[in-house]
């Protein structure tokens, strides 16, 4: 007679069932780089994740640190193939600047909701239909509930999410430190533009603040802003990444 002994679950299919419970895919994720080896090198697997859910916040409470957020998540959404599904609760968005950043307005699909709960529940619905390049939502406040229903929706389709946080009320900002389900948190704030060698306007730039990363660094980078084809690029001073990843390291350690 033959007797069949079953074996104890080992420590990895323990863990991935445990991912699966949380809502982690045990897929490998293909990943969006940003380029810049300074940056993509704090990134798990060398880039954005695409299948699963950012967020980005201005470094202020204000139209100009807004506006640089959204510059930012528009270059982040021309590098993805497909429509983009951009959901706003104000009729505020410059259309020509998402296009100065590569983002074409024939990409874009816009609609308005009228609250957060509306846009939560178009950015699920977008995220879930699985056509879309990308699906980015304007919100106030993200709880931990409704950020792990847009991250399995992003996920189950493999569209890249990306919530834009704005800022309404003074008490906004605190949420936004908040832990939720999101995979990347960023942080943009304006900086003085690049000096030129005749007068003028000079290229934008950014400080790009990587706030979190799951099972990645924290740190933050000075950029030039995004060019016409979506892309970002270091500062001329900074273009060897030595002085900028020492000082990244420097402030991950502290």
């Amino acid at each position: 007679m033959t007797v069949e002994i079953q074996k104890k679950p080992g420590l990895e299919t323990l863990r991935a069932a445990i991912r699966c419970l949380e809502g982690h895919s045990d897929r490998r994720r293909k990943v969006l780089p940003f380029g810049i080896s300074g940056i993509d090198r704090w990134l798990p697997g060398g880039g954005l994740a695409l299948g699963a859910l950012h967020e980005v916040a201005g470094g202020g409470n204000d139209a100009l640190h807004g506006a640089a957020a959204a510059q930012f998540c528009a270059d982040i959404a021309a590098r993805t193939r497909g429509r983009v599904l951009w959901i706003v609760t104000r009729q505020d968005m410059f259309a020509p600047s998402l296009k100065q950043v590569g983002l074409s307005a024939r990409r874009i699909i816009y609609v308005e909701a009228g609250s957060d709960i509306d846009v939560l529940a178009c950015f699920e619905e977008g995220l879930r239909h699985g056509g879309l390049g990308a699906v980015v939502g304007e919100v106030s406040r993200l709880s931990m509930t409704a950020s792990r229903r847009l991250q399995l929706a992003a996920e189950t389709s493999g569209s890249l999410g990306i919530a834009i946080r704005r800022r309404r009320q003074s008490g906004d900002a605190d949420d936004f430190g908040q832990p939720t389900a999101s995979v990347t948190r960023w942080r943009v704030s304006v900086l003085p533009s690049g000096s030129l060698p005749v007068p003028g306007v000079g290229c934008s730039h950014w400080r790009l603040e990587l706030v979190r990363a799951r099972a990645g660094g924290c740190t933050d980078f000075e950029v030039e802003a995004c060019d016409g084809k979506g892309r970002l690029s270091l500062p001329a001073a900074l273009v060897d990444q030595s002085d900028q990843e020492a000082a990244g390291e420097r402030r991950a350690r502290a």
